[in-house]
């Protein structure tokens, strides 16, 4: 299909939808940002791809025959780091949060905006590709938590933890702010990238967070709450 705008970081997107309306509309409207996109209608023939070709996005509906998409996000997940975004019914946040909670990226609420979703992929990708908060080199600390931003490595007591790419940007973000108050709304814009979106996902990726870096996530020392405005972060050190 010709595109009629070309973006300027062009990606290759799986797009996983058992309908095939829905998944048409999708890629015509990816296709005209000037990306490489591929259908698929079934979340085991869509995991099959993603490991023998990783995309460099996808598109993943929730209820897909087969292999439904949170089985298909965490398995892909185990094996490579391909940034997902999820279609969700609308109303149904326990999906939503445990969609993110199991590794997606993202999530838009059906029925959506085939625009509004172009706007999220290139925001996902965009932080994919580390073109948002971690800029630069250098080390951060505090305490035993040492985050090397050039290698995008995260160590606490001298144990390498894995983030998601969100997460770590999350992480980076509040470090390089300490003691600074921001509200949900606030993160979205300076981390996620987003003018819009459900505050629901910072409240999730800061809950994984803190079950990664605190001692103790229900009573967290490091990334706490401040009612009625968002989260600070504060150094042990």
């Amino acid at each position: 299909m010709p595109s009629s705008r070309t973006s300027q970081n062009p990606a290759r997107v799986l797009v996983v939808e058992d309908d095939p309306t829905v998944a048409e509309v999708v890629a015509r409207y990816l296709e005209r940002d000037g990306h490489e996109v591929e259908c698929v209608g079934d979340g085991a023939e869509a995991l099959r791809r993603a490991l023998a070709d990783p995309p460099d996005l996808m598109v993943l509906d929730l209820m897909l025959p087969k292999l439904d998409g949170l089985q298909v996000c965490r398995k892909l997940r185990e094996r490579r780091p391909v940034p997902v975004i999820m279609l969700t019914a609308l109303g149904e946040e326990m999906d939503r949060v445990v969609g993110l909670e199991t590794g997606a990226d993202d999530y838009v609420t059906k029925p959506f905006s085939p625009r509004e979703l172009a706007l999220r992929v290139q925001s996902v990708l965009r932080r994919a590709r580390g073109a948002l908060v971690p800029t630069g080199t250098g080390v951060l600390r505090d305490g035993d938590l040492v985050v090397d931003v050039g290698a995008h490595e995260v160590r606490l007591g001298g144990k390498e933890i894995t983030l998601t790419a969100r997460e770590f940007d999350l992480l980076v973000y509040l470090l390089r702010n300490p003691r600074q108050a921001f509200s949900r709304t606030a993160l979205l814009d300076q981390v996620w990238g987003w003018s819009f979106g459900d505050s629901s996902t910072v409240t999730v990726h800061v809950r994984r967070l803190r079950e990664k870096i605190e001692d103790d996530p229900t009573d967290p020392h490091r990334i706490v709450t401040v009612w009625g405005v968002g989260y600070r972060y504060e150094p042990l050190s």
